[in-house]
């Protein structure tokens, strides 16, 4: 028996601990995986991983038990963008405004 499809997307920066804010199977987790794409945010294939955080509902925070598994996708995350540990609490600057150099009034 072939075991469904799944996808479960954590949400890490403005809180402690990372949380579940989106999952499911078939479909669901097609499209769960395409708009974290088309946002940009990394996606990695761990069974494992998917098979602990199953067990959470949205909105629900990882437990200590998954914290070593989580800190692992996390670092490669933090690697392919070139981040450090703490810059995900930074906010991202904001443009800059406009300035009124060489208009003529």
């Amino acid at each position: 028996m072939k075991t469904p499809f799944e996808a479960i997307a954590l949400e890490y920066g403005q809180r402690k601990t990372p949380r579940v804010v989106a999952k499911g199977q078939a479909e669901l987790a097609q499209r769960i995986i395409e708009e974290a794409k088309r946002q940009g945010i990394y996606v990695a294939e761990d069974p494992q991983l998917l098979a602990l955080l199953s067990k959470l509902e949205v909105g629900e925070e990882i437990t200590q038990d998954m914290y070593t598994a989580v800190a692992v996708i996390l670092s490669w995350v933090y690697w392919l963008k070139g981040m450090q540990p703490g810059d995900e609490k930074v906010p991202p600057p904001q443009p800059a405004k406009p300035s009124n150099f060489g208009k003529v009034s």
